[in-house]
């Protein structure tokens, strides 16, 4: 069975959502004092350093920007047959009292985002935490919602949303890929 594809956003629609998600960004915190960005592996890693790029542009100065694995914070880590691979966490910079901004491509049900503010809070205490997403599908199991979302897209279940960032010069897109749906009895 073939599966459809239809690119979602291509390289100037990325790049649009991320101009309009940074500006968002500013004005929602009056500035970029007190901010830091977290990407979440693997997805929000890239799109956490195209932000920050952009808000220094925006702002000028600096913005604090890392990234963190989340393996051995997911709900589902036991419920796998294979073994979970563990990556780096690299937040060089102390997060204790400041406005960090969560950074994903894909929001879907929600538990990687809350696999995150808990790992997030095993480095401190953040004043505050906002969810920035490339694309927010839909489907939450969890009570989560983001802040500041690139593009809002209606998805089946068991489509696939695959996005490209920052890989290479003029690569970015979102493809959705649509699967089966199978609901969950």
């Amino acid at each position: 069975m073939v599966k459809r594809q239809r690119e979602i956003l291509d390289h100037a629609g990325v790049d649009r959502a991320l101009k309009r998600i940074a500006h968002e960004i500013v004005e929602k915190n009056r500035g970029v004092k007190d901010l830091a960005l977290i990407g979440i592996r693997t997805g929000g890693e890239g799109i956490a350093q195209r932000l920050k790029a952009l808000l220094e542009e925006i702002e000028g100065g600096t913005v604090p920007c890392g990234y963190m694995d989340i393996t051995m914070y997911r709900d589902d880590i036991f419920h796998t047959r294979t073994h979970p691979e563990v990556h780096a966490t690299m937040v060089d910079f102390p997060i204790e009292g400041k406005v960090v901004v969560l950074v994903d491509d894909v929001l879907f049900t929600g538990r990687s985002v809350r696999a995150s503010m808990d790992a997030l809070m095993d480095m401190g205490r953040p004043r505050r935490i906002q969810l920035a997403v490339l694309i927010d599908r839909g489907h939450r199991e969890l009570p989560i919602r983001p802040d500041f979302v690139g593009r809002n897209i209606p998805t089946a279940r068991g489509d696939l949303v695959n996005v490209t960032v920052g890989q290479k010069k003029g690569g970015d897109k979102v493809v959705l890929v649509e699967g089966e749906d199978k609901e969950e009895e």
